[in-house]
């Protein structure tokens, strides 16, 4: 017996990383998984693996596919997990307009909307879990990610809000502060930089265990907040961070 049968669980940005992997261990769990994505190719493939996956290519920039998708499925969602996001590079010298607006947008305004439009089912049905990708980083000052830790404090306020608001509805709602772990998107900023060993270096060295951490180990945290385990759970920030945040 699964730690989700019966449960449906929405992912966003579920074509890679830590999106994937907890499509694919939710889905491991027992629960039905609705794998969402803007690369229709890498969600592709993921269906292929599990037949409790089915794919939708959805845009979190665009509200009006948002609603459409909640218009047609949420009364069937037990679960949303909100997984995309960016990590934009800067300090308050070098980091845009646009690149603020860019990163809020994704990390924050598409997480809102996202919320907004799958709460009507859940108030209905008295029952529902939200999990929010947020950071450690929206935790403690890291250097050169003004604009990312600046959004991943919104999300952890704006998680915090929501728990409060709908408590009293059977809705839980939580985040997760992970450090920093591997996954195509931090490879391929260690790739980018003037010197790619030593940037690895310096990636492992500020976590207190010396690693880095894996895409299965928050993944396993999301199963965990998507089961019944967590029942007792909400307006939690839940740091998986190999120690950084002590």
């Amino acid at each position: 017996m699964g730690r989700l049968d019966g449960k449906t669980v929405l992912i966003t940005a579920a074509a890679q990383g830590i999106g994937r992997r907890s499509a694919q261990l939710c889905a491991s769990e027992g629960a039905v998984v609705i794998a969402t994505d803007v690369n229709a190719a890498a969600l592709a493939e993921l269906a292929t693996e599990s037949p409790s996956v089915t794919v939708r290519r959805l845009d979190v920039l665009r509200r009006d596919e948002i609603e459409t998708l909640a218009a047609e499925l949420a009364d069937s969602v037990d679960v949303l997990f909100n997984c995309a996001g960016c990590v934009p590079d800067g300090d308050a010298a070098d980091t845009t307009d646009d690149v603020w607006q860019q990163t809020f947008d994704l990390n924050v305004r598409s997480m809102f909307w996202l919320c907004r439009a799958f709460l009507p089912a859940f108030r209905r049905r008295r029952a529902g879990s939200i999990i929010n990708m947020a950071s450690v980083a929206g935790l403690k000052g890291v250097p050169r990610r003004l604009a990312y830790g600046a959004s991943k404090a919104a999300v952890v306020g704006l998680t915090k809000c929501l728990a409060a608001d709908t408590v009293a509805d059977g809705i839980r709602c939580n985040c997760i502060c992970p450090g920093t772990v591997d996954t195509p998107s931090w490879r391929g900023r260690v790739a980018a930089s003037h010197d790619p060993q030593r940037a690895r270096a310096q990636f492992e060295a500020r976590q207190p265990m010396g690693r880095v951490g894996t895409a299965d180990e928050i993944a396993w945290m999301v199963v965990y907040l998507a089961s019944d385990e967590s029942s007792f759970t909400t307006g939690a920030s839940m740091v998986v961070d190999g120690g950084w945040s002590m």
